[in-house]
């Protein structure tokens, strides 16, 4: 049972575990309030709800999903890729709707652990994960315009609302632009050796909300903050009814495929750095019961978060016990500074996510695909990245899946390569190389018509470089037996790979193996 596993986990995790263990990770849980607390605010207001939604998602996935996890380094929280795809969710249904579909998606993700299919996620090509956290990278982007530039504009997607500036008209608030361009500059000039220390993200609100505070600037800000986890905006037992739940279905599952990505994936990098590995249908559950918990509270959707995960490990956390620590920093945050949060503007908040979308961007990957000229990697980025931006998280992903098998097939097909070698005037043997399938099976076909029409009607076909064949590769090799057969010709199959002859076998093929050249009945 599942509920074994994760006491077996919770058993080794916390084996010795003493005092001086719990002081670093209260140590790393602290930083990770540092990190999270800016970002929990700019993710909230990102996904169309408010501040207070991103900031109660941190603690509440902090303290659930952080508890349960399959990995003692996982640090889940509001993220820029799931704000990206709530925007639209709240632009359309209101923050109910974000509610309902963020319920419904963690119900999804208790199925998908239920049925092991985080298991899927290792069959995703790294050229479409990364085509498409750049697409969410420029969603967010352009999802901030308004808020940085104090614009208005109108539409229930990024691409919409900047379209909507032509009819609209773009007018830019000066206060707005000023808080923008000075916290993307002191995350870009701040020293990478001191943000280990001091979040630049932190700092940037910081000075922003010092400015604001000094100047009363005319601009935007986040607004009342509650002092409580239990907001009157928040879902309600009596919305779940099927009726009203249904309309979400679709939002919900692409939640929930970003929810179960996102996370596994973040649990993989991170379990590289920490030498520990995930249990990936653990975490499933984890981000299930959090995600299904969280609007009850006012929260929005929650998943593994790569950058506050990574700071938790390089801050010595041992436990879970960092994620843990790290909410109560935020609930602590918020009934301490919520005046002041209140008074962070907009704009800054926006001028943090704009860097942090751009660093979100995989460069030493894309590099290495660009320069290196990798024609298939470079179509499954740049299709993947186009299909989340101009579509949604789940028709990127299949599209990117689904090209990147079609390319796959075409290069197969083109691997498989037959060597010819006439031995007598009416003999000769074909020596086939590559993977034998629906895709190329013709080939071998056309070579033998070629042969036959040249007068050759003995044939030793040489499958020892072909490690895979399918029903149709199987079945195009029984109908050339066949034909030659009815046509009182020879042939002859040597070198059978174990696979190669269990599929001919079950698929009926009646073939002769040939021994050696002098095999007497050849």
């Amino acid at each position: 049972m599942q509920i074994n596993n994760y006491f077996t986990i919770l058993k080794k995790e916390f084996s010795g575990y003493n005092a001086s263990a719990f002081m670093k990770d209260a140590l790393a849980g602290i930083t990770c309030t540092a990190v999270a607390l800016p970002l929990a605010l700019a993710f909230g207001v990102s996904s169309g709800a408010d501040a207070a939604s991103g900031l109660i998602c941190a603690i509440i996935a902090g303290l659930v999903i952080g508890g349960l996890s399959g990995a003692s380094y996982q640090i889940s929280g509001p993220t820029g890729a799931m704000a990206a795809i709530l925007l639209s969710l709240s632009a359309t249904y209101g923050l109910q709707g974000v509610f309902a579909a963020g319920f419904l998606s963690g119900l999804l993700l208790l199925l998908f652990a239920l049925f092991k299919v985080g298991k899927l996620v290792s069959f995703i090509p790294k050229p479409v994960i990364t085509g498409f956290t750049s697409g969410i990278a420029i969603i967010i982007a352009l999802g901030q315009v308004d808020n940085a530039f104090g614009t208005v504009s109108q539409g229930s997607s990024a691409i919409i609302k900047l379209g909507s500036y032509f009819t609209l008209g773009f007018h830019p608030v000066l206060s707005a632009v000023f808080y923008t361009v000075l916290c993307a500059l002191i995350m870009i000039l701040w020293p990478k050796k001191f943000n280990k220390v001091f979040p630049s993200s932190l700092l940037a609100i910081i000075v922003a909300l010092i400015v604001q505070l000094i100047f009363n600037l005319d601009v935007a800000t986040v607004g009342a903050i509650p002092r409580t986890l239990l907001p009157e905006e928040r879902l309600m037992f009596s919305s779940l009814n099927p009726g009203y739940l249904v309309q979400f279905i679709s939002p919900a599952l692409s939640i929930a495929l970003l929810g179960m990505i996102e996370s596994l994936l973040c649990g993989a990098s991170g379990g590289k750095m920490k030498g520990e590995k995930i249990d990936a249908t653990q975490e499933l559950y984890a981000q299930g019961i959090g995600n299904a918990l969280i609007p009850f509270f006012g929260g929005i959707p929650a998943t593994a978060a790569i950058a506050r995960t990574s700071v938790a490990i390089k801050s010595g956390g041992v436990t879970r016990m960092v994620s843990i620590v790290h909410s109560i920093g935020l609930l602590l945050s918020m009934f301490l500074l919520s005046p002041f949060m209140a008074k962070i503007p907009l704009a800054a908040l926006s001028g943090v996510l704009m860097v942090t979308a751009w660093r979100m961007n995989e460069w030493e990957t894309i590099h290495v695909i660009f320069s290196k000229k990798l024609k298939t990697s470079i179509a499954q980025f740049l299709v993947t990245m186009i299909a989340t931006v101009v579509f949604d998280l789940t028709t990127a992903i299949l599209i990117g899946v689904g090209l990147s098998m079609l390319l796959f097939v075409l290069r197969a097909s083109s691997d498989l390569t037959i060597e010819v070698e006439k031995a007598t005037n009416d003999t000769c043997a074909l020596f086939i190389n590559g993977m034998l399938f629906f895709g190329n099976q013709d080939k071998i076909t056309n070579v033998v018509n070629k042969l036959t029409s040249e007068g050759y009607r003995k044939f030793v076909f040489s499958l020892r470089g072909v490690s895979q064949i399918d029903h149709s590769g199987a079945e195009e090799l029984g109908s050339i037996l066949e034909e030659f057969k009815s046509r009182g010709m020879r042939v002859a199959l040597c070198g059978l790979q174990p696979e190669v002859e269990k599929m001919l076998e079950r698929v009926g093929v009646e073939y002769k193996e040939y021994k050696s050249p002098n095999h007497k009945e050849f």
